[in-house]
């Protein structure tokens, strides 16, 4: 009889924990990819802004590609409202892993600094990956230290031309 109150005991046991799991897998909801058009420089066409939040990861089926934004890593931009005699750059991680790729950190500015090698662009499998949007801006009264964790940033991809492409530099 002891026997059978133990094994009913591990039953009932095993049965609450595969129902505690189910309830985790439900809560969970997938994020959604928040886009917004922006034109090109060209202008005829316009490309999604996907917004990201700091620490957000989402994979993007379009592209074959789960994007995490890491965090900031710099912001020297210039607190609104202060006069400065350069206006600095924010510089965001970005992990990046394809479907059939390791993940690989990149850091993109919210300005191109070839002095200080900041990029706003960079190449990833076959795609371009730009920085277009860092908020909120630093303002004087709090600096950039006390926006940490608080940070949105957009990004667009494109595609990158055929490198046997005679117009591409």
């Amino acid at each position: 009889m002891f026997q059978k109150a133990i094994i009913f005991s591990l039953g009932i046991f095993a049965l609450v924990g595969c129902n505690a799991q189910k309830k985790g897998k439900i809560a969970q909801k997938p994020s959604k990819i928040e886009v917004s058009p922006k034109s090109t420089a060209s202008g005829d066409q316009k490309e999604p802004v996907i917004y990201f939040n700091e620490g957000e990861n989402k994979f993007l089926k379009p592209y074959q590609m789960n994007v995490t934004f890491k965090g900031i890593s710099e912001d020297s931009r210039c607190p609104a409202g202060v006069n400065c005699i350069w206006a600095g750059a924010a510089l965001a991680q970005i992990e990046v892993m394809g479907t059939y790729s390791r993940p690989t950190t990149l850091n993109l500015a919210s300005t191109d600094y070839p002095a200080r090698n900041y990029k706003q662009s960079t190449e990833y499998n076959g795609y371009t990956i730009t920085l277009q949007d860092v908020a909120p801006y630093p303002k004087s009264e709090e600096g950039a230290k006390a926006l940490n964790g608080k940070y949105r940033i957009g990004i667009t991809i494109t595609k990158t031309k055929d490198p046997s492409d005679p117009t591409r530099k």
